[in-house]
């Protein structure tokens, strides 16, 4: 380790000269302008700070001018080097060009220059066409031409003949100097005030120039987060294309102002940029006035909306003058073309139409690193544009504006209605009705609050009833639009359908409905979607803003504002009862519905009487809705046309037999009377409608045949259902909460179209029909709160105590979804595998007393997201699949959850987990973060870091942690995270072995050099900080940053513990050490690290840093830190989702399960913004793969189930070999028991694996290497060569009889203890190195396995001791376990290590360490591999107690 050598300061940005003297350098014809518009401009950009050079010889007139200077014009050489050094030393020319310019040779020799300069400097160019045509500076006419006739012929009449060739060549260059000027992008006076012209010169000036506009920006009350995010979006400069934002949302969200104001505050950190404001309403308006005036000028680019929006851009983009053109491709090709040579910041206010967006962007790639935001309600605009049809795609991001919340949105009405911030007295309740009726929509409620402004609260009140009626206009007009740009009439009259009816109904119920009305749902659901009218929960249900509903409604009542029975659809209460009481039903209403406890008025709850016969009038009836309603007469009166039929409350015990339901796709009758259903269950099988209806023959048309969708929900009388067999076309079996439903009958089997069923709550169902098994469609199965674990009538399945009837449930082949949520399941009520479910995505077991993962999850091969939500007993979750996508851990307490383990092949995965429970100790989410006591953490560990002389944190104390305030103080833990260690105490020095050290709050040096080949490999840093808490409140720690300016890298570190810790005393010390590699620092880089201060902190009392460099040892034995350093989120591996700009990283802990990275408000000082862009929420991975090549060579064993998946592929040879032995054992499997050996044979095996002395100490054809029950401190191998034999009589086995042959060269890995892989390396020639941790905690054996290119293992080698007995796991039963056992029973070990623990059944984890002998495997029907039925704990088979996430007491499983 080599210490810190060297501090320096670091440098001040202010100590660099500027280059640059002037903002503006002006040139100009004083005798035209300089007591006029010269004077005026020149003040104006003093007074604005821009620093303008003026030159006051050009202020004198051609007539004033010195002898010298007109020799000078002779001779050619006018300008000198003081205006050449100005010119030079300005940011941007301003050239006034006036009628008499040209007439100064020194003015165009100052032109001439310029451009020069302009060529080689990228110097800002301004022409300003003072009262003349641009034509005639561009072509030399008017007095241009004059003044160039004139210098021609002074040329002519000089006699020098070397001089007229010098003064031809010098009007030849002033030519093509104005010329080109000329076609530069400038700015005209003619016509034009010229104080707002200076006024305009300045403001781009100051754009140009890249300075702030002075005016004040208005103010976004809420909107402070999407104005961070977008802003963070913006200065993202990691892509190297073009970036493209699409801000998204409905009519008055916001997302003009958003963009407005963002780009006032940065578009002068661009060349260029240009904000193009209301496209959609400016094409709208040219077109409606180009079509009144079509007659009189069809062509006129003064009524083209997208010709003039093109112009504004283009001018604001472009340095060159204006084309004129009258054709909108031409303009676009041009616009491409200044695109891709300049960076550009483009916002495009409210596109809603692929011509718009195609014309003012085209279809060429951009200049890299270009922003563009676009505004739009229309989400499938963008990525449908020509810009994203090229293989070149821009990198493309959404930003969805939902609405303030409820604080904002207070905050935001009270400023419009009360000129205040807060809420005044008395006004309280209807402002929260306000607020409701808004649900955050900025422009609501802003308009409604100016209303509102010095009003009294009746009249508040008033005018909030009158919102139920009547719409603002200026609020509808602005939703409306989205409405009207609706492409068909069949999105329109969706959308008034789902406005009307169906807002908070599933998606697919609501689609099943629909297109049963002739609605095209799927393709209008996108649509709606894509504007922003309607959005799907995360419950797969219909989601429409109150104001989008509210104006749906109000265009179904302007069809008849005043006769609602004329209207199509009826969903006001009140109205629906008086129409119906009326009589006045018509043909024209579609849907209608009444629900009596909704009626605002108690009285007409129960004054009402109605008659079936009231709906007869309504023959287009589809949709009806009749909740808790009495009514009374014959069923016969209702219209055949229904289609979706709502009863909740009906009274009757069955469904009326002369109900019309033959082309009834839903019913719904929740929370009714309803004893059973069936129509075997009627006994008027005589009525007329339904003989038709079922037909003479089981061949005609049955009753409710075309019913889709069943829903008897919360019907407590319900006990049983029966007639499936009169429902071929059910997809959708809802019955929740029916707590009397004692059965399902086995004619569900009739319903070949189901794909959906949920019996949720169902406590005393029984029976669950067998014949759910043969049903091929059902994808979706919800049986939560059934209580599957505690009927009493259970049999063992596969070694699961689940009900006999429930696993019929557990074989839909088909199944896609599985809730078996709130079951009381423990980890042994699950059986032994999911195999039967291959399909099987989404598996939902939230709220189960689960200790572990159950096995059974683990062969689920399509699973993709697993809910253990609330599993409160859950310890620890290990292995879960590796085709896992989303993984949720939330609690509403702090839960057990201890260890979350994953493979080593893993997909990306989303995690959801609530950071403030994790536990204070023993603690593990591998890949993300680990915490475990300082004295279990390995010497070499501590050697590695450089931490040495640690004895004195035995005296020292971490303080309790906040969720435990009433426990003892806990012992010092050490975390690991993003590649850093660290620990925490109270103390107030730092540890001596720090030599360089500093006070304040940062310390800035220069790493020093090694003097040898070493590298360096880490950084330590340590403070000693003093702080002030009152009350024992929590303590937030200090964000640690550390920045290395010579690469141009930072690294902001926000611990992982939060304010879980609180530290007794004044000061505490937080040691840590960085995992830095030679791309992240490396000798002679310069750093600076500073620690954050709080309103909690002071200055920091010490700081301290040192560096640790590797020892020089190139023997790959084994790196201490491989496998910290084998976590994928770390200091030099995958940070791409912790980056906030290009080179900043904020590394916090919250920033794997949120979308946006946000920061406690008392940080904001250090870091810029609280919120950082994100594109999407991590998708992480625990462990790299980043170390292995893409030349490596897996080797050809078989994985542990601990290290990855079976790779069955390479078992054939092995499974071929010994397939006789197999059958010949496989009938002794399940009456399988061990034969106790000889004392000759004992004696036998102990002296075969006594190892012979060398100096090395290696085992040479041991096929037990690990048989003693502790090693050696040194390293300890195995190795084997092609010539070695093993007879199979040297095993001891008492079985039968296993042939051995063609197996001799393997080495056994099965050595009794449990181990996990924890990377790969090539090692010497080309032989593979597989590395191993035993799995017992604070255990510190490893394992190294070598295998050749053959798959063959080559060596074995050992280090360190175990510290607990072996798992002597039964599940796999090789001749190698077969010994191991066999041993073990004659030395009285299970009584010795497991007699205290009983009979108790747990989980399984079998030990397949690359094991080659697999005789207690055997082959299914089907092909798969399957564990047979082993003996359980009576037979002997115990539990290893050693196992453990928390000391040991886990219980484990041998089957």
């Amino acid at each position: 380790m080599v210490d810190l050598s060297e501090f320096v300061e670091e440098p001040s940005s202010s100590s660099s000269a500027d280059r640059h003297r002037y903002d503006v350098f002006l040139s100009f014809n004083g005798c035209d302008t300089r007591d006029t518009f010269i004077d005026h401009l020149h003040k104006a950009l003093m007074d604005a700070d821009i620093t303008t050079f003026l030159d006051d010889e050009m202020i004198k007139t051609e007539e004033d001018l010195k002898p010298e200077v007109k020799s000078a014009i002779k001779t050619g050489k006018v300008l000198n080097l003081e205006l050449e050094r100005a010119i030079k030393e300005s940011r941007a020319c301003i050239i006034v060009l006036s009628k008499n310019y040209a007439n100064s040779p020194r003015c165009l020799d100052e032109l001439m220059f310029i451009l020069e300069q302009r060529m080689s400097s990228n110097k800002i160019v301004v022409p300003i066409f003072y009262h003349v045509d641009p034509t005639h500076v561009r072509k030399q006419e008017s007095t241009f031409g004059l003044a160039m006739a004139e210098h021609r012929r002074m040329m002519e009449a000089e006699i020098d003949a070397n001089k007229r060739s010098e003064l031809a060549e010098k009007i030849d260059q002033w030519k093509k100097s104005l010329t080109e000027v000329a076609n530069l992008k400038g700015r005209d006076v003619n016509g034009r005030r010229e104080t707002e012209f200076i006024e305009e010169i300045v403001k781009y000036i100051y754009r140009r120039l890249h300075a702030p506009l002075r005016s004040a920006l208005p103010l976004l009350i809420g909107m402070e987060s999407s104005i961070n995010y977008v802003t963070s979006w913006l200065k993202d400069a990691s892509s190297h294309t073009t970036d493209v934002l699409t801000i998204l949302g409905m009519g008055g969200i916001g997302k003009t102002s958003l963009a407005k104001y963002v780009y006032r505050s940065h578009s002068h950190e661009f060349d260029t940029s240009s904000f193009i404001e209301d496209i959609s309403r400016r094409c709208d308006e040219k077109l409606n006035r180009s079509n009144f005036i079509e007659d009189i000028s069809p062509k006129s680019e003064n009524f083209n909306g997208l010709l003039s929006l093109q112009k504004q851009l283009y001018d604001d983009i472009s340095e060159q003058s204006s084309v004129h053109v009258h054709d909108a491709s031409t303009y676009t090709s041009e616009i491409e073309n200044v695109v891709a040579c300049n960076k550009v910041f483009l916002v495009l206010d409210d596109i809603d139409s692929l011509d718009q967006i195609d014309a003012l962007l085209g279809s060429k790639a951009f200049h890299p690193g270009s922003k563009i935001i676009i505004t739009t309600k229309n989400t499938w605009l963008i990525e449908s544009s020509a810009l994203f049809q090229k293989n070149a795609k821009p990198k493309h991001a959404q930003f969805f504006l939902n609405g303030l919340d409820k604080t904002e949105s207070r905050t935001l009405l009270c400023f419009h209605a009360f000129k205040s911030n807060v809420t005044h007295a008395g006004y309280e309740e209807v402002l929260e009705e306000l607020l409701k009726y808004c649900e955050g929509h900025p422009l609501a409620l802003a308009i409604l609050g100016k209303s509102l402004y010095n009003r009294d609260v009746v009249y508040w009140k008033e005018f909030i009833a009158s919102l139920e009626k009547d719409i603002d206009p200026d609020i509808i007009s602005v939703l409306r639009k989205s409405f009207d740009s609706l492409p068909s009439e069949n999105d329109k009259e969706l959308f008034k359908h789902i406005a009307c009816f169906f807002v908070g109904m599933d998606r697919d119920v609501a689609t099943t409905i629909l297109e049963a009305c002739d609605i095209e749902t799927i393709s209008g659901i996108t649509n709606l979607m894509d504007r922003c009218l309607l959005s799907i929960g995360r419950d797969n249900k219909l989601k429409m803003h109150r104001l989008l509903q509210n104006m749906g409604r109000f265009v179904v009542q302007q069809e008849s504002p005043n006769r609602p029975w004329e209207r199509s659809r009826l969903w006001c209460h009140e109205e629906s009862l008086k129409v119906l009481l009326q009589k006045k039903g018509t043909g024209n209403v579609l849907g209608l519905i009444l629900d009596i406890k909704m009626l605002k008025n108690k009285k007409l709850r129960e004054a009402y009487e109605l008659k079936t016969d009231t709906l007869s009038k309504m023959d287009k009836l589809m949709l009806l809705q009749l909740n808790y309603v009495q009514i009374n007469g014959s069923y016969e009166n209702f219209p055949e046309t229904l289609r979706w039929l709502c009863m909740h409350g009906f009274p009757w015990k069955s469904i009326p037999p002369d109900l019309p339901m033959e082309n009834l796709v839903a019913l719904d009758m929740s929370y009714s009377n309803i004893e059973s259903f069936g129509i075997f269950n009627y006994p008027q099988r005589s009525d007329k409608r339904l003989k038709k209806s079922i037909g003479s023959s089981s061949k005609d048309k049955v009753l409710l045949g075309s019913l889709k969708i069943l829903n008897l929900s919360f019907c407590d009388q319900l006990s049983s259902l029966r007639g499936f067999e009169d429902l071929p076309a059910l997809e959708r079996l809802i019955v929740r909460n029916c707590v009397n439903l004692l059965e399902v009958c086995e004619s569900i089997s009739h319903c070949g179209e189901l794909v959906h069923i949920d019996l949720s709550y169902c406590k005393k169902l029984q029976k669950f029909p067998t014949s759910l098994s043969i049903l091929e469609n059902v994808n979706s199965l919800l049986v939560d709160g059934c209580n599957l674990d505690e009927s009493q009538s259970t049999v063992r399945i596969k070694d699961s105590p689940l009900m006999l009837s429930t696993t019929a449930i557990l074989h839909i082949r088909s199944l896609v979804r599985l809730s078996l949520a709130n079951n009381n399941l423990s980890t042994e009520s699950f059986p032994m595998d999911f195999s039967f479910l291959p399909m099987l995505k989404h598996l939902y077991l939230d709220d189960n007393p689960i200790v572990s993962l159950p096995n059974c999850v683990r062969s689920l091969p399509r699973l993709e997201m697993l809910s253990l939500r609330n599993c409160k007993s859950l310890k620890s979750v290990e292995r879960p699949p590796q085709k896992l996508r989303e993984l949720i851990l939330l609690f509403d307490t702090k839960p057990l959850l201890g260890k979350v383990i994953f493979d080593l092949e893993m997909s990306p995965l989303k995690l959801s987990y609530d950071w403030r429970w994790i536990m204070p100790s023993f603690f593990e989410i591998e890949g993300i973060v680990k915490i475990q006591p300082m004295s279990g953490v390995e010497e070499k560990v501590l050697h590695s870091l450089g931490w040495t002389n640690l004895d004195f944190l035995n005296k020292m104390h971490k303080g309790k942690d906040a969720s435990y305030r009433g426990s003892k103080a806990s012992e010092i833990q050490m975390y690991y995270e993003f590649g850093i260690f660290s620990t925490i105490y109270q103390g107030k020095e730092l540890p001596e072995w720090f030599t360089y050290r500093s006070t304040g709050s940062s310390i800035s040096f220069i790493i020093p050099s090694s003097s040898s080949s070493y590298n360096l490999k880490g950084l330590n840093f340590c403070y000693v900080k003093q702080f002030q808490i009152q009350n024992n409140e929590s303590l937030y720690f200090p964000i640690i940053e550390i920045r290395n300016i010579t690469k141009n890298r930072t690294w902001m570190y926000h611990h992982s513990c939060g304010s879980n810790v609180i530290v007794d005393g004044e000061c505490f010390v937080l040691l840590s050490h960085w995992m830095f590699g030679m791309n992240e620092m490396e000798g002679g880089d310069h750093v600076k690290i500073t620690i954050s201060v709080t309103k909690q902190h002071q200055l920091a009392e010490e700081l301290g840093v040192s560096f640790v460099y590797d020892d020089g040892n190139k023997d790959e034995e084994e790196d201490a830190l491989g496998y910290y350093k084998s976590w994928n989120h770390i200091i030099g591996g995958d940070l791409s989702a912790f980056q906030t700009t290009t080179g900043v990283y904020l590394l916090n802990i919250e920033g794997f399960t949120r979308h946006v990275i946000e920061v406690d408000p008392c940080y904001h000082g250090l870091i810029e913004r609280s919120t950082r862009y994100k594109e999407e929420q991590v998708y992480f991975r625990a462990l790299s793969q980043r170390k292995f090549g893409k030349n490596f060579q897996t080797p050809k064993i078989l994985p542990s189930p601990s290290t990855g998946s079976f790779s069955l592929k390479n078992l054939s040879s092995n499974i071929q070999n010994h397939e006789q032995s197999i059958e010949k054992e496989q009938k002794s499997f399940t009456d399988f028991s061990f034969q106790q050996p000889s004392n000759h044979q004992t004696e036998q095996l102990w002296n075969h694996q006594k190892p012979r002395e060398q100096d090395e100490k290696t085992f040479v054809q041991s096929e037990h290497p690990s048989q003693f029950l502790t090693f050696s401190p040194e390293i300890s191998t195995i190795t084997t060569d092609s010539n070695s034999q093993m007879q199979s009589s040297q095993l001891g086995y008492a079985g039968s009889n296993i042939n051995f042959e063609n197996q001799s060269s393997q080495i056994k890995t099965d050595d009794g203890y449990r181990w996990r892989k924890y990377g790969k390396k090539q090692g010497k020639g080309k032989n593979v190195r597989s590395y191993y941790m035993c799995v017992s905690p604070n255990c510190t054996a490893r394992k190294r396995i070598e295998t050749n290119l053959d798959g063959q293992i080559t060596k074995i080698a050992y280090k360190g001791s175990h510290n607990h007995p072996k798992f002597q796991s039964t599940r796999i039963s090789s001749a190698s376990n077969h010994l191991q056992m066999a041993q073990a029973s004659s030395n009285h070990e299970f009584d010795k290590f497991y007699g205290s623990h009983g009979s108790r059944q747990f989980d399984s984890f079998a030990t397949l360490e690359n094991s080659s002998i697999y005789d207690d495997l055997d082959r299914s029907s089907s092909g798969r591999l399957k564990y047979d039925a082993m003996p359980d704990s009576k037979n002997g088979f115990i539990s290893d107690g050693s196992y453990g996430s928390s000391g040991g007491d886990e219980p484990i499983s041998i089957y």
